[in-house]
Parts: C-alpha cells; structure tokens; sequence
C-alpha cells in the first residue's frame, strides 16, 4: 500500500511516530503496552468495550421486546461509517485526490485495519456515541412528544457535547493529527477544525437518529414488528442516507463561506447556534415535565446511564493527566509539540454532557420486575 502513501499522509504519521509505509496490513494487532503514550490503550477499551456491550443490549432487548430500533441505530452508524470515512483515507483510490487531500490521520492502535488508517475503536465510537445520545433523548421521552425531526436536533446536540470532550483532547494526546494546511479543514477552533465540532459531532448524528426514528423507531413506538429482511434494507438506507444528511445539513456553510473561511466560521456557528437553541429550550422544557408527574411511564436504558458516567469519568481522568501540559503549552502547543483543544468549550460540553445524565435518574421511571437488563428494556409508553 506504499502506493497509497500521499505526502500528506505520510507527513502525519511521521508527526505520529509511525511509518506510512511500514503501517500493518488490512488488519493488523499490536502489543497494547508499546503505543505511543498510555492514553491509547485507555481510551480503546473504554470505547470498544462500550460499543460492545450496547450492541449486547440492543440484541437483547430486540429478542425480548421486539424493538430493533438499538440494533438499527448501532449498524446504521456502521454503515454510515464505512460510507465516509474510507474516501478520506484513500482519496486517490476514489479518485477524489484533486478535491480531496487526506484531513488527519489517526495513531496507530492496539487493532488496526487498511493500513494504519481505522483503529478499531474508530469504528466502535460510531455506534457508541450515537447509542448514547439517541438513548439519552429516547429516555427523556423527546422523540414521541417533540417528533421525530425535533428529537433528532436533540440527538445531534447530546451527541456534540459528549463527542468535544473528547475531540478537543485528543490533538494532544496523539490520538490523531489533523492537517491543518487543508483548506477543507479550515477554520480552526483551537486545534480541532470547525467542521468537525459542527458537522461530525453534531450533524451527522442528528442526522442518523432522523433516518432511524422516521424508518423504523416511530413505527416500533406504534407497535409495529419489522421482519429480518426489512430491517437490513432499512438499515442500509438509514447509513446512505445519513451520509447525505451530513452532506446536505452544512450547505450553507458550504456554499456561501466557499470564497471566505470568516464567513464560513459565522455560518458554522450559526448553524451549531441554531441547535443547541432549539435543544436546550426542548431538553428543559421536557425535563421539567416529566419532573412534575408521579409516576409517569418512561422508557429506560440502564446500561447508557451507567455506561455515560463510565465514560465521563474515564474522559475526565485523561483530561486532569492532560492539564499539566495544557497550561504549560506557549501560543497553543505543548513542549512536546503538540496542539491543545480549548479547555472552556470542554468544560461547557462536560457540563452539558453530566446534566443530561442526570437528568435520566431524575425522571419517573416505570416499575420493571426481573434483572437490571429487564428493566433497562421496557418499552417506552407515551406519557400524559
């Protein structure tokens, strides 16, 4: 695969401290403990074990209940992750070299696939992320009283404040290298582009937890059971179409910030603006509702509540190990070189993040006999 090797790339991995060259096979596994700091390995299980384990809860609760909207979530945002991201690891294999050059790269990991380019627990944060902000809004019962199109901007910025805590670090910690030179890529917030704290951590999953609400949640919700080949071809719609999602959300971005990265900025913040607006007044006012019945019916996930304050907790001791280099860092690069995220919009998505996490023990929960797993499955009800 030297022949895949753009400058571009082989410039990140050698900031990375690995050769493009030299980088594995289709799949190749590496000795955990020889990465390149003890952040890597931390992170990989916290999000592989994570994904893992949601699907385990999606399977059963698709056995028990009947409801495979989990599932659909979990390999929708698979799907959507092999739609994406391969083109920009291999844009001359794709034949988009000349509008496309490489974004980043990621460090190599302890399970790596297509020559250095997809550690595995890439391809476990999709399903993960996604399940936990989906659950999250489902849990709070906003998709079945707000509808689909408003839970799903509610999806998008859960999905954002849980996703910068770990975008803004992850530059410093050497868990990816973004090219900065790339027009694509530009403006940048600190060390993180633009689009990605808008368009990756909050559009495309607004625009998944649509596709999977409208093609297969709203119809479960109303008791309707899908067959085996009906939800594979919806699943696969729901990751095309996601992918267009994330294509057509930003537009105007796009568009009319082609000529100005200014513009394009505002545009961007008026677009993640817009969102977090429309979520908040949602999330509040939805909250507070369900706060003031008795006993109202809700739907709860027990392994997302657990799993999101596994998460924050993991993610807050790799930051508090990341500060001291953080502070010490002269115009935003540490003595090692490295580039820092911003520690402020990290706090606020913390913030964000917790209180949504909190907000599920809050709320009414139904009184489900039997195990843990067995209540966390109960189906969600419409409230009063």
């Amino acid at each position: 695969m030297a022949d895949h090797c753009s400058p571009t790339f082989d410039q990140l991995a050698s900031a990375l401290g690995f050769s493009c060259q030299e980088a594995g096979g289709l799949v190749e596994i590496r000795n955990p403990l020889a990465l390149e700091n003890w952040t890597l390995p931390v992170l990989e299980l916290t999000v592989v074990l994570g994904s893992v384990l949601a699907l385990v809860v999606a399977i059963v609760r698709m056995r028990r209940m009947g409801d495979p909207t989990n599932l659909v979530l979990w390999f929708g945002a698979t799907a959507y992750l092999f739609i994406i991201e391969p083109p920009l690891y291999f844009p001359a294999a794709f034949g988009i070299e000349d509008h496309v050059d490489t974004m980043f790269a990621h460090n190599v990991f302890t399970v790596e696939f297509l020559w250095g380019r997809l550690p595995l627990y890439i391809i476990a944060i999709y399903p993960l992320m996604a399940t936990m902000a989906f659950e999250i809004v489902r849990t709070l019962g906003v998709l079945r009283r707000y509808g689909v199109l408003a839970g799903a901007v509610c999806v998008g910025f859960v999905h954002h404040a849980f996703y910068e805590i770990f975008d803004h670090l992850g530059p410093q910690l050497r868990w990816w290298e973004w090219s900065t030179e790339n027009p694509i890529n530009q403006p940048l917030f600190d060390s993180v582009p633009l689009p990605s704290v808008v368009v990756f951590a909050a559009l495309w999953p607004m625009s998944l937890a649509f596709c999977v609400q409208f093609f297969v949640g709203r119809h479960v919700d109303e008791g309707r059971r899908f067959s085996g080949p009906e939800l594979v071809w919806r699943t696969v719609v729901i990751g095309v179409l996601a992918s267009l999602g994330t294509f057509i959300l930003p537009l105007p971005a796009t568009v009319f910030g082609m000529g100005s990265i200014t513009a394009r900025a505002v545009l961007y913040a008026a677009e993640l603006l817009v969102v977090t607006v429309v979520a908040i007044w949602i999330l509040v006012r939805q909250w507070m509702r369900l706060r003031g019945e008795k006993d109202g019916p809700t739907y709860t996930n027990h392994f997302v509540q657990r799993y999101g304050v596994v998460y924050l907790s993991v993610m807050a001791l790799l930051w508090a190990t990341a500060l001291p280099d953080y502070f010490g860092a002269v115009d935003g690069v540490t003595d090692n070189g490295d580039p820092v995220g911003n520690l402020w919009y990290t706090l606020a998505c913390f913030a964000v993040a917790v209180l949504c996490v909190v907000a599920t023990f809050t709320v009414p929960r139904r009184n489900t006999a039997g195990s843990d797993i067995a209540s966390a499955e109960a189906p969600a009800t419409t409230g009063p």
